[in-house]
């Protein structure tokens, strides 16, 4: 059992806060481009391209992140001080809306410049994968999305006030850890299969099954509040994630043609 003594604030200056919190998420959205430069270039792709995918991937994945976040906790929390939605820096992003932010912006400016789709999210998927772990370092220090009370054998308490958990003192399930574990496991793979001949779009589909799956299975141990059938916004978002990329993953891999044309946009 660990305690958390690191205080979420890490400096103020009058009015202006830095909190620990929006520090790692931009360290994290930085490796993150930093990673898929690399990939692009691997693949031939302009260093451009990345950068331009940044510039609308990002405030797009956020807003996805902080929407998502909002629609879930808005009875119980955000309707009693509508505010607060605008407060990201104090956290509150769930991922799967950063997911979907940032894909329905990856597709809509791939369609305007004409660019391939299958080709840009397998060069982001081992950037997204290690992005999002390296953000839920920001939730342990935080205690943002921290998972259900326990007894052990591992759990974390806090004791800062500005901690974001329900109590200060009670152990926590730390599902943030689990995560970051487990995306890191996911980079670590898609890391090694994006050397081979692979159909593009099945990088990221993996990615998307695994990530899926584990999140499932983890998010059992989170706080979340139940929406149908005893299951989470997650869950449930992950189930249909599964259910869409597992048969698509098949198409792509028997396709006609399947291995990995040129990788260009």
């Amino acid at each position: 059992m660990i305690t958390m003594p690191i205080d979420p604030i890490l400096f103020t200056i009058g009015h202006f806060t830095v909190r620990w919190y929006s520090l790692i998420i931009l360290l994290a959205i930085l490796v993150g481009i930093w990673v898929a430069r690399r990939e692009a270039k691997r693949r031939g792709l302009g260093r451009e391209v990345i950068d331009d995918l940044a510039i609308w991937l990002v405030p797009a994945g956020i807003v996805g992140a902080r929407l998502f976040h909002v629609a879930d906790h808005w009875d119980h929390v955000y309707s009693l001080d509508p505010i607060r939605v605008l407060y990201i820096w104090q956290g509150g992003l769930a991922i799967w809306g950063g997911v979907f932010g940032g894909l329905t912006a990856l597709v809509v400016l791939a369609w305007r410049r004409g660019w391939r789709v299958p080709v840009l999210l397998d060069t982001l998927a081992p950037a997204e994968a290690l992005g999002q772990g390296l953000g839920r370092i920001a939730c342990v220090i935080t205690g943002d999305a921290m998972g259900k009370p326990t007894a052990g054998p591992f759990g974390i308490a806090y004791t800062s006030p500005h901690a974001l958990v329900p109590e200060l003192g009670v152990y926590y399930t730390p599902t943030p850890i689990y995560e970051l574990i487990m995306n890191v496991g996911i980079f670590a793979l898609l890391w090694q299969l994006r050397k081979r001949n692979l159909p593009d779009g099945a990088i990221f589909l993996i990615y998307l099954l695994l990530y899926s799956s584990g999140r499932f299975l983890i998010t059992f141990w989170s706080a979340y509040r139940p929406i149908a059938f005893g299951l989470n916004q997650a869950q449930l978002i992950s189930l249909a994630a599964v259910a869409m990329g597992l048969p698509l993953l098949v198409y792509v891999w028997r396709r006609p043609g399947a291995a990995r044309a040129e990788s260009n946009v």
